[in-house]
């Protein structure tokens, strides 16, 4: 009997309660090794090569950001922190590939390579037959997939991308699979995908232009004496130095630290009563190291 994504989620619980009799499948855990290594040398070799361009992994990205980013517009240099966690998250959704695996689901497809109107990208894989794209969120983050409240809120543009890979395979619906990498919850949340070729034609057409598109987001007030932070999907765009280098009367951004995170002030009116950090270093995206 074949299962489906339904019953996915809780067949990975009852494999890590030990609810059922179960020997890890050897070539399972072979490939999930083999991908953690690919991991590894993606996180150490040398970016150099890199070459940015339109991809699905950006068509849900807001223009200006995507111009930026093919342009090679200077941008803040990763912090080693940054790096581990990215190196965490693709540790999790390689565990989370595997745990469905083991939980007998039929995992097929894994990054294969798609394309629609010239624009190609790798999807994770199909669970099910069906196309799903693996993530690992922050607490706050995971709840929009928990919630099925991501359509309200993405600003990293992941419906768009993963529409992109399932239209390429004639589906019209795919699901994201994500865990919540500060308390280990898992959840599955399905899609309906939409058309992404009108915005593939419209992010092709704005790369065309020697300027960028108009910028993402207005910046917002902050507190009742004229401060202005940026709106929240501008504070994790890492050109967002170089797109707000006029804020302050031409100083830049000014960062300052708050219980539940940084804020970025576009205009100070009144110093704010919370501690000033210095800015992430910004470098042109050309360079290395």
């Amino acid at each position: 009997m074949y299962k489906t994504l339904d019953t996915l989620v809780p067949d990975m619980y009852k494999l890590l309660h030990g609810d059922v009799d179960h020997v890890p499948n050897g070539d399972n855990k072979s490939l999930f090794y083999k991908n953690v290594g690919r991991a590894l040398y993606r996180k150490f070799g040398s970016d150099s090569d890199y070459e940015p361009r339109l991809r699905m992994s950006n068509i849900g990205k807001p223009a200006r950001q995507v111009w930026y980013d093919i342009n090679k517009a200077p941008k803040e240099r990763l912090t080693a922190p940054t790096l581990n966690k990215f190196f965490f998250g693709d540790f999790i959704e390689e565990w989370v590939v595997l745990l469905a695996r083991e939980a007998g689901h039929f995992v097929q497809d894994t990054q294969k390579e798609v394309e629609i109107d010239g624009v190609k990208g790798r999807m994770d894989c199909k669970i099910d037959g069906v196309v799903v794209d693996v993530k690992s969120a922050s607490s706050y983050a995971f709840k929009k997939f928990k919630n099925n409240t991501l359509a309200k809120d993405d600003p990293f543009g992941y419906i768009d991308q993963i529409s992109g890979y399932a239209q390429a395979e004639g589906q019209n619906e795919a699901a994201f699979l994500a865990m919540d990498k500060q308390n280990g919850d898992i959840g599955l949340l399905k899609v309906p995908t939409r058309d992404v070729r009108p915005r593939i034609k419209m992010l092709k057409a704005a790369l065309e232009k020697d300027t960028p598109p108009e910028r993402c987001y207005k910046d917002v007030p902050e507190g009742q004496y004229g401060n202005k932070v940026l709106a929240m999907g501008c504070s994790y765009c890492p050109f967002k130095q170089h797109c707000w280098a006029d804020a302050n009367d031409g100083v830049g951004l000014r960062g300052f630290h708050y219980s539940y995170g940084p804020k970025f002030f576009t205009k100070v009116a009144k110093e704010p009563r919370t501690q000033e950090f210095k800015l992430d270093a910004v470098r042109s995206s050309t360079t290395t190291g």
